[in-house]
């Protein structure tokens, strides 16, 4: 049940807010705001905040210029960062001025496919892992960091820990459950962990992570990012994903009469995911630099498999049963839209539950960063794309995976991206020139 007008109103008074941040995303993630004071806060409940959107990154034409936001009063939220004016924060949603469905709302897009499951019976639950590095700047601007932690450190080798306790600190203000926050395996490299949950709140919440985060570390001096691969020759950062859905309080996945505990449900789910991983990959890993995290070595996916406890394959399922079985899936990262990456994993999974698909043996006993490429081939193992215009090509390719996008959002997401990998490739990068210029 969605939170009372007069509740939020009440809310807002008591802890003498001044002015509201009313966000949303644009279609490559990128948060947007439009303040408002809070005396407008009534008026803008009722009947939305009108706004221009020829401005906003995939959104409309000039000639289409008038949107509306429609704000979810469910997303109300102190922010504990604001250092001069107590300031609030409610996400909303896109509409045209005439309140229809703007198509190229990333969120309303997700409504719209969680709509598509609960009509076959099923929520979509997430849990996500998002990783990030912490650095400072140096006179010219470029990034260093001093840190030597590593995985699950306790000796402060961790330069950046009492501010990694200050974004926790923060998070709990807003109300997040966090689970766990800690040193990952590279130098100034973290990871907070935050509880599960239905997938449009868990999404939400991501977004807001990443503007916490990313706030606080400028305010104490530092850059945080959540760029997937800042340092060469050191791990990146992923955003491996625990997924379930439910039927009622009932958890779909789970089958107590079978001996690894895993429904039909589950296994045509992973069976999904296994077959659209390619296409998924273009809205899961979706810069330039996503592709040079996903490589052998550094405990990134690479080969679209399989396993239960293996975390060489693409899918994990942790031992856990009952209502906590579950699949990882362990290929995003944490630059994606995740409004947009949970709406193709769910069409994928979901296609693989319909079709009564199978993913077939397990990979548990096989690392499939050592075994030969002859073996995976026996296997029926293939790669991930490896950059981004395989993986643009995968997706243009997958209907199962486009249909989970608005062709609004698809045709943008194509055009923006594709103009990225091209850009990119006409690029002549440092590695060239020290490589071939004295030689030829």
């Amino acid at each position: 049940m969605g939170k009372d007008h007069q509740d939020l109103l009440y809310e807002a008074r008591e802890e003498n807010i001044k002015f509201v941040r009313l966000q949303f995303v644009d279609v490559l993630g990128l948060p947007k705001n439009v303040e408002i004071p809070v005396k407008r806060l009534e008026r803008a409940l009722e009947e939305g905040v009108n706004f221009d959107g020829s401005s906003i990154q995939g959104f409309v034409r000039i000639e289409e210029s008038d949107m509306k936001l429609v704000l979810d009063p469910d997303t109300f939220m102190v922010c504990p960062w604001e250092q001069h004016e107590l300031v609030a924060r409610i996400i909303c949603d896109v509409t045209s001025a005439d309140n229809r469905d703007f198509e190229g709302c990333p969120r309303t897009n997700l409504k719209r496919v969680l709509q598509e499951a609960a009509q076959e019976g099923y929520s979509f639950k997430i849990g996500t892992e998002a990783e990030f590095f912490i650095f400072r700047r140096d006179e010219d601007g470029k990034p260093y960091t001093h840190d030597r932690g590593s995985y699950f450190d306790l000796l402060p080798f961790d330069q950046e820990e009492k501010l990694r306790r200050d974004m926790v600190i923060a998070l709990d203000e807003l109300g997040f459950n966090i689970e766990a926050a800690h040193h990952e395996v590279a130098p100034g490299q973290h990871e907070i962990d935050f509880e599960y949950g239905e997938a449009l709140r868990v999404a939400d919440n991501l977004i807001t992570l990443k503007l916490a985060v990313k706030t606080l570390a400028i305010q104490n001096g530092y850059v945080a990012t959540f760029m997937p691969k800042p340092i060469y020759g050191v791990a990146g950062s992923g955003m491996h994903t625990h997924l379930s859905l439910f039927q009622k309080e009932e958890n779909a996945f789970y089958d107590e009469s079978r001996e690894d505990g895993l429904s039909t449900v589950a296994r045509g789910f992973i069976a999904g995911l296994l077959q659209h991983a390619p296409a998924i990959t273009a809205v899961t890993n979706p810069l330039v630099n996503s592709y040079k995290r996903l490589v052998p070595g550094f405990e990134a996916p690479v080969y679209v498999a399989w396993a239960e406890r293996n975390r060489s394959p693409l899918v994990r399922v942790p031992p856990q049963r009952g209502l906590s079985t579950r699949a990882e899936l362990r290929n995003p990262d944490p630059a994606c839209n995740p409004y947009l990456a949970f709406a193709v994993i769910l069409n994928a999974g979901r296609d693989g539950v319909t079709k009564g698909l199978d993913p077939g043996k397990p990979c548990n006993k096989v690392n499939l960063y050592e075994i030969t490429c002859e073996e995976r081939v026996a296997w029926g193992i293939r790669n991930l794309p490896r950059n981004l215009g395989e993986a643009l090509n995968e997706f243009e390719q997958d209907r199962v995976v486009r249909e989970a996008l608005t062709p609004h959002i698809v045709d943008f997401y194509l055009a923006a991206k594709r103009s990225e990998w091209e850009s990119f490739q006409v690029m002549v990068h440092p590695w060239e020139v020290e490589r071939y210029m004295d030689i030829y």
